[in-house]
């Protein structure tokens, strides 16, 4: 099945990534809440240590995070508090969906 890598298990993303993993697909997962990273691999997810190691060789990305602010500071690396952006398109491979 596809590699996805996921980041954001909140309400809506916990359940999403934990049905794709049922469905056999190979999930790499990150989230901020070490608690929804603990039931995403009790689901059957892979913890990823962070959003880029959850992307990493993965041949489809889902991004669910709760506001826009939150998408372009993981995606583009504009910055959000004191955390900083991700610049996570630089680290995808070549043809990965989004």
């Amino acid at each position: 099945m596809t590699r996805i890598g996921f980041i954001g298990l909140g309400n809506m993303g916990g359940p999403m990534a934990a049905n794709l993993a049922r469905a056999g697909h190979r999930m790499q997962v990150f989230d901020l809440v070490p608690e929804s990273l603990s039931r995403a691999i009790e689901a059957g997810c892979i913890a990823a240590g962070n959003a880029r190691e959850a992307v990493s060789g993965c041949e489809l990305v889902i991004s669910m995070l709760p506001a826009g602010e939150h998408v372009r500071s993981l995606w583009l690396g504009e910055s959000v508090g004191e955390r900083g952006g991700q610049d996570l398109l630089a680290a995808l491979s070549p043809g990965t969906v989004v």
